[in-house]
Order: C-alpha cells, then structure tokens, then sequence
C-alpha cells in the first residue's frame, strides 16, 4: 500500500472553495477539507514566517491573526477560513516600513533564536486589538500561550509595552493589523 500526500488526494475527496484576504490580497483556491491553516500558508502558499511548533495548539508559534484576532493556525481547518481576514508575520510591515510591533521586537532585543518570534509578534499585535492588557502582569498572562525556548520574556514583555500605545492607536484609526 502506498501513502499519498494530500495534493495527491484520491478523487472522492472533494476540495472546497476558499476565499480570503491574506496579507490584504484577495485569493481564491481549492482546499482538502483536512488542510490546516498552517498547512496551507507553509506548504501550498510559501509562507513561511508562521512556524510550525507543537501541532497541537500549545507552544504559540503558529499564531496568525484571523479578522484581528489571534488564532493558532496549527488548529484551524483552512476552509473555516472562509470569507476571512488573514494577516500573517509577512503581512505586518507595510512595503518596507516594520509594523510598530516589529520596531519594538528589534529595540528590546525580544528574541534569540527567533522560532518564536513570529507567533509572538502577531500574538501581541492580536493582544493589542483586545484591548485588555493595562499592566506588564496582565500582558505577561494574556502571552502565556506563546512559548519561547530561549527565555526572552523580559524582553518580550519590554516590546509589547513599548509599542501597545502605538498599536492601540491603530486599532482606534481602523487598522487591526
């Protein structure tokens, strides 16, 4: 018996049609109702800033932000997608203007490694978009859920309070992103 790869699916699965705004662009295509939102920006859309950690929705490094909110992608089936709002780590910047969020990740020196880095920054800017996090504890409980091996949390918790006031201005103005 030979394994097949999902691309080579036999006929009877039926894709589904997909359409989303990833990285403020439209696009449409044909989905496996098994596909993964990781797996589908990873390995049919070359998007490879979201990392792929755990796969099990515990470690954080797949984190992307879904109409704004922040989702692990290692969770989510890519057609409940549909009809979405996608920002992933490439689609922060604006051209080659950093996010306020990136700016502050190079400023605080918030990683080592940098594996993490992109479920972090987007998780912080989805933290942003809530709205909740007033105090460094309350940001430091609101990331719990993005891991980082090497231990730069300080540094982490510096960034976020650093650029939240410019995030949440943003927000205010219509950008969630």
């Amino acid at each position: 018996m030979s394994a097949t790869t999902p691309d080579a699916a036999p006929s009877l699965f039926t894709r589904h049609p997909l359409r989303m705004t990833l990285n403020d662009q439209a696009l449409q295509l044909d989905v496996l109702p098994w596909t993964t939102l990781l797996d589908l920006l990873r390995e049919q859309l070359d998007l490879t800033g979201t990392k792929k950690g755990c796969d099990h929705g515990q470690c954080g490094a797949c984190t992307v932000l879904l109409n704004g909110k922040r989702i692990n992608a290692c969770l989510t089936l890519a057609v409940m997608c549909d009809g979405a709002q996608l920002t992933t780590i490439e689609g922060l910047a604006n051209g080659d203007e950093l996010h306020p969020m990136q700016q502050a990740f190079i400023k605080h020196d918030a990683f080592q490694c940098g594996y993490c880095t992109p479920g972090q920054i987007c998780s912080a800017v989805g933290l942003a978009n809530e709205g909740r996090a007033q105090t460094r504890e309350q940001v430091q409980e609101l990331m719990s859920g993005n891991l980082c091996r090497c231990g730069a949390y300080s540094n982490i918790r510096d960034a976020i309070e650093d650029a939240l006031p410019a995030c949440q201005q943003r927000v205010a103005q219509g950008d969630g992103r």
